[in-house]
């Protein structure tokens, strides 16, 4: 413990802001951690659920479970289905859930990118900091004796390059963390097209039965 508090005060004054972009980011990456787990948990129980009432043809039952539920499958199929019930036309179905889709994704994918910005700012930040120390360094060897110069550089450029190497600690994880959520967030909308198309092709069999 003594060794990493040392460390952060021998980086100067640009650690605080580091540490303040690593606190927002880890921040930012639970909230969306924790909520696209909950979306995609939602979306495949909603659909265990309603699929078979749509494969049965229940179409009416299946228009009630989803106004009742408030999962980001439920809004799509809302939409889908409440568009069946007026039209036929396949096409009119799809372009609703399309739509509903168009809303979807960006709560999916809110707050995401400031992980890969907070990881560029942090090794700016840290870039910034070691340039910020060596110019202290310089100017203070200027004014040191001969015999102080070698030494004294050496602890400035040591503790300058903290600074950079703390900014690169807080950029990696940002990056994975980013990488990681950018995945998840694409294998939602990858189920919810799945799903739509297989709610279609239900819909579309089974309006072929009745003429």
């Amino acid at each position: 413990m003594y060794g990493i508090v040392s460390f952060f005060q021998m980086g100067g004054f640009f650690m605080f802001p580091i540490l303040l972009v690593l606190a927002v980011g880890i921040a930012i990456a639970v909230e969306r951690w924790i909520h696209l787990k909950r979306v995609k948990a939602e979306n495949s129980r909603i659909w265990d659920e309603v699929h078979p009432v749509l494969v049965e043809g229940d179409f009416d039952k299946a228009r009630e479970m989803v106004n009742e539920d408030k999962s980001a499958l439920s809004q799509m199929l809302a939409m889908g289905l409440a568009r069946q019930g007026a039209v036929r036309r396949r096409e009119d179905i799809e372009i609703a859930m399309e739509e509903s889709m168009m809303e979807i994704v960006p709560q999916l994918e809110k707050r995401t990118p400031y992980l890969a910005l907070l990881s560029n700012i942090a090794t700016l930040f840290g870039l910034l900091g070691t340039i910020m120390g060596l110019i202290t360094a310089f100017a203070a060897v200027a004014n040191a004796s001969p015999a102080e110069k070698a030494a004294l550089l050496a602890a400035s450029i040591s503790e300058a390059m903290n600074c950079t190497a703390f900014g690169l600690m807080t950029a990696i994880p940002l990056l994975l963390l980013h990488a990681r959520l950018t995945t998840t967030t694409g294998q939602i909308v990858n189920s919810l097209e799945m799903v739509s198309v297989k709610a279609l092709n239900t819909i579309s069999t089974f309006t072929k039965r009745q003429y």
